[in-house]
């Protein structure tokens, strides 16, 4: 029997939605509290995640409110583990694949996502590197190599793309509207590379797949996100754009 879960998340952070995205999919009840990442409660690190980081889940225990978390409920943390909690916890919803081959691709996908990806990401969006878009430009290529269908595993949504989808989402709402630490004008321009021709086309029909389901779009509001707010800042500040558009180092 699944017991109580109150997830501790933040709208800004894609790590936290990679969690929201599995237990939307899962069908799970679950309480959730918004962490102000600028304003973190005193009792938050105490009493959920000494990391002061989101997302974290507090499972079982008595019916309290998220403000006063129960000793009595386990305290998980860190997006990846959560997914594979989330996974065990509702085996029905297929999170990960039955399938041994299967289950090994996806954690091969979501290794890929973090060793490949996420370093060219934060390094041209975040610290805008000097050869970041080259960079990230090759890492989308290998992501796309992996990608086997509608998405990263064929006919059927799993942990990988709730992996890897709240990056590429940031990642395409940051060259769109060409806020990041790079450059003024290298955003739109690596996006147009990108689109030119169709190279891409697989990532950006799997883009389109995974941003149409009910569970990201319950999870992602562009017009709410934080990155609303920071384009009205005429700063390019890494600092701000970690914090308000990604909820990175938090």
């Amino acid at each position: 029997m699944v017991e109580t879960i109150t997830l501790y998340t933040a709208k800004a952070s894609p790590y936290a939605q990679r969690v929201e995205l599995a237990l939307e999919e899962s069908g799970a009840k679950y309480e959730k509290f918004e962490v102000d990442l600028h304003n973190k409660p005193e009792w938050y690190a105490p009493k959920v995640n000494p990391t002061g980081k989101v997302p974290a889940i507090a499972y079982g225990g008595p019916p309290v409110s998220p403000s006063q978390p129960s000793p009595e409920s386990t305290k998980l943390a860190e997006s990846l583990v959560l997914l594979e909690f989330v996974a065990d916890l509702f085996p029905a919803s297929h999170l990960l694949p039955k399938s041994p081959v299967q289950r090994a691709k996806a954690r091969f996908f979501i290794d890929a996502v973090s060793t490949k990806f996420l370093p060219k990401f934060l390094g041209f969006v975040v610290r805008g590197e000097a050869e970041g878009g080259e960079a990230l430009y090759n890492a989308i290529e290998e992501l796309q190599a992996l990608i086997e269908g509608k998405y990263a595993l064929g006919d059927e949504w799993s942990s990988a793309d709730a992996a890897f989808t709240p990056f590429l989402a940031r990642l395409e709402l940051s060259l769109r509207k060409d806020l990041g630490s790079f450059k003024e004008g290298e955003g739109t321009k690596l996006l147009g590379r990108l689109k030119e021709g169709t190279k891409f086309e697989v990532i950006w029909k799997y883009f389109e797949n995974v941003t149409q389901r009910e569970s990201f779009k319950k999870t992602f509001d562009e017009v709410r996100h934080p990155v609303a707010k920071l384009l009205l800042l005429s700063s390019r500040c890494s600092l701000f754009l970690a914090i308000g558009l990604f909820g990175l180092g938090l």
